[in-house]
């Protein structure tokens, strides 16, 4: 009889210990889940605003293969495409629609930055990476003002240019310095780009399970051609930045209409900026395709 007791009193344990093991990750799981059900909206205007930008990318690349071949464009930045857009038929409603996605795309920014969805990390580089996003939620910010302000016909026109805030930062003790320096941060965030679009690592944030094989293998094209062309720009602003530090003269940097120009301006410039063209179209493609399966756990 004792040792009938004993073998009931034992026979729950194992039960318990396995439950035990597999908790964690069944509640991390229904964390995630009600996060995404608590916050639909979140999810909501981050997809308009990776639409929005997708659109943004796309006329400035349209613009610019014109530019390149003498089809009537212009190399431009994200206000002259909003201008574009604004001056097409229904532009004003287009535009509105692409105002509202950058104010998505804006928030979007700050709640990576902020509360950290993707699990970045609280680690130096995790916390750059958040700075990033908060940096990128500002700028994003900002294009939202500016497309609401030609909406409504109450500016939209003045865009401070980056040798304006380049002569700024010149101005200040240690200035050369600190231009220099962001220059080379530029520099190293379009190596980081070129990386992506050579081990498509984008493909990560992507729900890939969800796409048909020809979707797979188009935006993974679009995605390495688009990142690629990024780096390229990105590569190149940084470097005028480092001379201006050096020289410290605010008139060598170059913001993206000036380093568009500038391939133009190389042996087959044009092939080189219709080349760069291409993949901006591209990464404005593979933006639009974000909005569609970008993986968002808010």
């Amino acid at each position: 009889m004792l040792t009938y007791r004993l073998k009931l009193s034992l026979a729950p344990v194992r039960p318990v210990e396995s439950i035990s093991m597999t908790s964690p990750q069944k509640i991390q799981s229904a964390g995630h889940q009600a996060k995404r059900q608590a916050r639909p909206w979140v999810e909501r205007l981050a997809r308009a605003g990776y639409a929005a930008r997708g659109i943004v990318y796309i006329v400035i690349g349209v613009l610019a293969f014109q530019s390149a071949f003498s089809a009537g464009g212009r190399t431009t930045n994200s206000q002259g495409a909003l201008h574009t857009i604004a001056g097409q038929p229904f532009g004003r409603i287009l535009l509105s629609l692409v105002a509202i996605g950058l104010v998505g795309y804006a928030l979007w920014r700050f709640v990576e930055a902020g509360f950290d969805p993707e699990n970045k990390g609280s680690d130096a580089k995790g916390i750059i990476q958040r700075i990033g996003s908060a940096l990128s939620g500002l700028a994003y910010g900002g294009l939202a003002l500016t497309a609401f302000e030609i909406v409504t016909g109450s500016g939209g026109g003045k865009d401070s240019s980056q040798q304006d805030w380049t002569a700024r930062l010149l101005a200040q003790p240690l200035g050369p310095w600190l231009v220099a320096l962001v220059g080379v941060g530029v520099i190293g965030m379009g190596l980081i780009t070129l990386y992506k679009a050579a081990t498509a690592k984008f493909r990560d944030k992507l729900k890939t399970e969800e796409m048909s094989a020809i979707e797979d293998t188009w935006i993974t094209r679009a995605g390495r051609a688009g990142y690629g062309a990024r780096g390229v720009v990105w590569i190149m602003i940084g470097w005028f930045l480092v001379q201006a530090g050096r020289h410290s003269n605010a008139r060598e940097t170059r913001g993206l209409p000036q380093t568009l120009d500038t391939l133009a301006s190389q042996p087959y410039g044009p092939w080189l900026l219709g080349a760069v063209a291409v993949g901006l179209v591209s990464y404005g493609l593979y933006a639009l395709a974000e909005a569609r399966y970008r993986k968002i756990y808010f």
